[in-house]
């Protein structure tokens, strides 16, 4: 007879394996990913470390793994913002100030996702992350261009540079220190978002009136 999960077990397992994603991601968003080991990782996660091994076989499949859901996770929230748009501008502004704000609001997890050295290979796990988010963006301008908001451009090569330029602007080596009060967060995000806009094309004028409206929801994902 061939064994078969029932529902309940079904459920049991998926639930250990969230939990030990989800301590692994408060491990990297306490101390980078240089915290996320597998015994500190079982013991958050209240459970064996032989247990994480049979969910994750390597520390680099557990990491790895955190990348992708993360990236799930802010994907998710891009979408959301730029679907809630009331046109394709306002659109590609939400989603532009929703990745920053995630940036900002969990700055040492987004480094550690995009640059921080890690002993394992996760290379593979980053380059996807990225690339969904830059694919989301671009999409979100090529609907700006074919509403004739925007100019004719490469849109995946835009999408690529605004991602590497929230990236650098907010995580990298050069970003500021100074964000924890939650309204030098919120201009944070206006500003770049602003120049974001502005290097794709919007007009002043318009892209103000963009931010406003894009910035709005970052209250209530920020606290303010």
């Amino acid at each position: 007879m061939v064994y078969r999960r029932t529902h309940q077990v079904v459920k049991r397992l998926a639930a250990r394996r969230s939990a030990i994603l989800a301590a692994a991601r408060e491990a990297a968003a306490e101390g980078g990913m240089a915290a996320v080991q597998i015994a500190p990782v079982a013991v958050k996660a209240n459970v064996a470390a032989g247990t994480v091994y049979r969910y994750f076989p390597s520390k680099a499949d557990l990491i790895s793994e955190l990348i992708a859901e993360v990236s799930r996770d802010e994907l998710a929230a891009v979408r959301r913002a730029a679907d809630a748009a009331p046109g394709p501008s306002s659109a590609l502004a939400a989603a532009i100030s929703t990745v920053a704000v995630h940036v900002l609001s969990q700055r040492k997890l987004a480094w550690g996702i995009l640059a921080e050295p890690v002993d394992v290979d996760v290379t593979a796990s980053r380059i996807a992350s990225r690339r969904e988010i830059a694919d989301e963006i671009a999409s979100r301008i090529e609907a700006a261009v074919r509403a004739g908001h925007l100019p004719a451009q490469d849109t995946p090569l835009a999408a690529t540079a605004l991602l590497g330029a929230l990236h650098e602007a907010l995580v990298g080596p050069l970003a500021p220190d100074n964000l924890d009060d939650p309204v030098r967060l919120r201009d944070t995000v206006q500003a770049v978002t602003l120049l974001a806009l502005r290097a794709v094309g919007v007009m002043d004028a318009r892209a103000r009136g963009l931010v406003v409206q894009a910035v709005l929801p970052v209250k209530t994902l920020v606290g303010a």
